[in-house]
């Protein structure tokens, strides 16, 4: 294990940007503009790079980026957590073609059942962006967006644990218009989500059914463009009392183009849903979710630009006793919010400065702000910068009546705070990508259930995260080898006890070599340190994956993907199981 270490520390540590530094994001700052330019932290993920992974689920594929921890109970399809920068998981902004998709009544996204097959680009941006999006982003955001198809297309999976998945699409492109759709699925026989020492260990297998639909259409009309996407899934989720069915739909109809000479906009019209049924616990619970986000992008000059703009959401949600058919509680909210963000820079020094006020029915008005300053290099840049998030209760939190009164919601709660820094870097030499992030962040008021003797909702918790990221990338001709190191203490700011499943130390190595023969062979290295979890800690783990893809026809792709090589025992929870080694076999066909 040391040798892995000591081999994965020293490919770290000349230390840098991703790989995506070139690459444009629109999340980063609310209107498109190259990583290289954005005052923040930014990793995309394009369509060629998913495919390259083979990953079988969003954990697979986000496992390896810095920053991110990732948390599981079982395997695919269950119940999963994601940590950007030490913060909850449900203090992570998740926009799927701009909607935001987390359950208003827990507050936490099922991103596991999001299927890579109909994701065409994948951003991150870390650190706070409450002042461009409001309530979740304190941690940072993670943006979806969907397949649009050009021609036919189809997808066989077959892998260990009897995996079995499928998907076919087509689109076309008129002068005018177009239209694509993509439809899967996919069938898990999986293994015991439980170990022996789990209160409701069951040691039958823990399968795993998932359907998705997904649909993008776009048509001209003058100046500006009307799109439409759509993506719908459903999952039966068996575990080890029984099922969980969950349907998700996300939509967004969105206008956009330019309404005078330097001063576009985009008007888009959201809507989420999300519909969670658990027959053995008579237990069912309803989301709906509409929001209405109108951002402007006006530019003063080619080096200034003034980024404004709405927005609104009604949220309801509905927990119901399907044994008595009666709602313990329903519940609905409103909030509207307006801001404003001037970017631009002056000669080699960059700014930004956003703005942004929320009114929200609970807790009335809450006002973020969010400030960077950078400079220049040739090559490279280094920034400052500030922000504050919040997140607002969610309708569990709020309107709970818990059980036999313990646990219940609060509807008297603030909303949690935080207040971030971040000094980054980044710069090249020769092939070479180099950068490095040290950030900081406090976080007050976090709900917790420890009031009074029933354990109701209350504000009381804080939490201080300090981290350092260091990245690399480096290109040998036909030879791909990037590295990445997180550092971070994530603790309890009253106890000084470590936040649970967040470990001290994540390492990332990946490496592709590129054969004339259209055969590409790659590797990949993670390494988790210790991390603490309820009754004990997890032990530190080294995972090695291997992959071979191979283009044997214009129009035809054969890959296969071993991942956890050496088999190795790992636990992303206590007394939960994880996958040993799998092997996933992948044929994609694309029409022309």
């Amino acid at each position: 294990m040391s040798l892995i270490l000591s081999a994965a520390i020293a490919a770290a540590l000349p230390l840098a940007t991703p790989e995506t530094l070139d690459a444009v994001t629109v999340t980063a700052s609310r209107r498109p503009r190259p990583v290289a330019e954005t005052l923040a932290d930014v990793s995309v993920i394009e369509r060629a790079e998913i495919e390259a992974s083979q990953a079988p689920d969003l954990l697979d594929l986000l496992r390896l980026q810095p920053g991110v921890d990732l948390s599981r109970t079982g395997g695919s399809g269950q119940a999963s957590s994601l940590f950007l920068r030490g913060t909850n998981s449900n203090q992570v902004l998740f926009l799927v073609d701009g909607v935001r998709v987390a359950s208003s009544n827990t507050g936490a996204t099922a991103w596991e059942h999001l299927p890579l097959d109909q994701i065409e680009r994948i951003e991150i941006v870390r650190g706070p962006r409450a002042s461009y999006y409001g309530s979740d982003a304190i941690g940072g955001v993670i943006s979806i967006t969907t397949r649009e198809l050009r021609g036919a297309s189809a997808l066989l999976r077959l892998g260990s644990n009897g995996r079995q998945a499928g998907a076919v699409g087509y689109g076309f492109a008129g002068e005018l218009s177009s239209l694509s759709v993509q439809a899967g699925a996919e069938h898990y026989d999986g293994f015991s989500a439980t170990l022996p020492g789990n209160f409701s260990h069951d040691p039958d297998d823990d399968g795993y059914r998932h359907r998705n639909l997904g649909l993008r259409a776009r048509h001209q009309l003058g100046n500006q463009q009307l799109s439409f996407s759509g993506l719908a899934t459903q999952q039966d989720v068996e575990f080890d009392q029984g099922v969980t069915d969950v349907r998700q739909h996300a939509t967004a109809l969105t206008l956009d183009g330019p309404l005078a000479q330097d001063w576009n906009h985009r008007l888009t019209l959201g809507g989420a849903r999300d519909d969670l049924t658990t027959p053995v616990f008579f237990s069912r619970f309803i989301t709906r979710r509409e929001n209405l986000d109108w951002v402007h992008d006006l530019a003063l000059n080619p080096a200034q630009h003034l980024v404004f703009g709405l927005s609104a959401q009604r949220e309801r949600g509905n927990s119901i006793d399907t044994f008595s058919g009666e709602s313990t509680y329903r519940a609905s909210l409103q909030h509207h919010a307006a801001f404003l963000g001037w970017q631009g820079h002056h000669g080699a020094l960059e700014h930004e400065l956003a703005l942004r006020h929320d009114e929200h029915d609970t807790f009335g008005g809450k006002a973020t702000a969010q400030a960077a300053l950078g400079w220049r290099l040739d090559p490279g840049r280094i920034y400052l910068s500030w922000g504050q998030g919040f997140r607002a209760p969610n309708l569990n939190e709020l309107y709970s009546p818990g059980f036999g009164g313990l646990f219940a919601g609060n509807p008297e709660l603030d909303p949690e705070r935080s207040n971030s820094l971040e000094l980054g870097f980044d710069t090249r030499i020769g092939e070479a990508r180099f950068g490095a992030n040290l950030f900081r962040t406090r976080i007050r008021d976090l709900v917790a259930f420890q009031g009074n003797d029933s354990f109701q909702a209350v504000n009381v918790a804080r939490a201080a995260i300090d981290g350092l990221e260091l990245t690399v990338d480096r290109a040998y001709e036909a030879l791909q080898l990037g590295a990445n190191a997180t550092w971070q203490d994530a603790r309890n700011a009253d106890t000084g006890l470590d936040l649970l499943r967040r470990p001290n130390l994540k390492l990332g190595v990946t490496g592709s070599y590129r054969f004339e023969t259209a055969i590409v062979l790659s590797g990949d290295l993670n390494y988790v340190s210790e991390r603490r979890d309820f009754s004990g800690d997890l032990h530190p783990y080294a995972l090695a994956g291997v992959r071979a893809e191979w283009s044997f026809a214009p129009s035809w792709n054969l890959g296969a993907r071993l991942s956890n090589a050496f088999d190795r025992e790992y636990s992303f929870a206590r007394n939960f199981a994880t996958p040993g080694r799998e092997l996933i076999v992948t044929l994609r066909w694309q029409g022309q």
